[in-house]
């Protein structure tokens, strides 16, 4: 994806930029504990928020090279004054080598691409409940994809917590299959996740029109080290 990339609406579909880092942390802040399990405590959900999903986090994953995050911003505004009020969604696109043991087994049967960047992690895939089932977690997916393809990435994995069963269909939806599981830590619980993967091929992109029928929920792909 170059740019922009317009969705119905007006809405907009842009990569975030360094002084969005703001606006991030009050979605992320807004979404997150949406996707957690009915036993995770609020006193957890805050202490992953603050130290995974801070301002000064976001900033950081802003300057790395290895990340690509998008935004979905109705209207075409944008959120770079740092209100947070214009952003309805957004994803994470991590390139490289996953380091988690559990990552590396479970994408390992299902014959993973070993050459260097040939994997990607959709780690994070969050849009507010005022717009599920509109198709911005669709969208959102299927650009991120098309950033993974054109970094070279050969699979996309994530992983989604075993007990969030709208989230998992939703991914099926847009072409992801279930190849193991993973622990995620969020404060002090330890969670459980399904880790799911998907294929890409330069000629096979994930297709716009089947993710947007996708509804998703408040969707949550997230691994264990941000």
């Amino acid at each position: 994806m170059r740019g922009r990339r317009a969705r119905q609406n007006g809405e907009v579909i842009r990569r975030a930029v360094a002084e969005d880092a703001g606006a991030l942390h009050a979605l992320a802040a807004a979404t997150f504990p949406l996707a957690c399990p009915p036993g995770s405590t609020e006193a957890d959900q805050r202490a992953f928020i603050d130290e995974h999903l801070s301002v000064a986090a976001f900033e950081r994953y802003l300057a790395d090279p290895d990340r690509v995050i998008l935004v979905d911003a109705p209207d075409g505004t944008g959120a770079a004054d740092g209100t947070g009020a214009a952003f309805v969604g957004y994803t994470m696109l991590v390139v490289g080598e996953p380091a988690d043991a559990d990552v590396l087994a479970a994408l390992a049967a299902a014959d993973r691409p070993t050459g260097p960047g040939e994997v990607a992690e959709l780690s994070k895939c969050y849009v507010l409940p005022s717009v599920h089932g509109g198709g911005v977690a669709g969208a959102l997916v299927a650009a991120t994809t098309e950033i993974a393809l054109a970094r070279g990435a050969r699979m996309l994995w994530l992983g989604v917590n075993e007990e969030n069963a709208r989230a998992q269909r939703f991914y099926e939806k847009c072409g992801f299959r279930a190849v193991g599981t993973k622990r995620f830590l969020v404060g002090d619980r330890l969670e459980h996740d399904h880790v799911m993967a998907m294929p890409l091929a330069a000629a096979t992109p994930v297709s716009s029109e089947r993710a947007r029928s996708a509804h998703a929920p408040s969707d949550r792909s997230s691994s264990g080290a941000p």
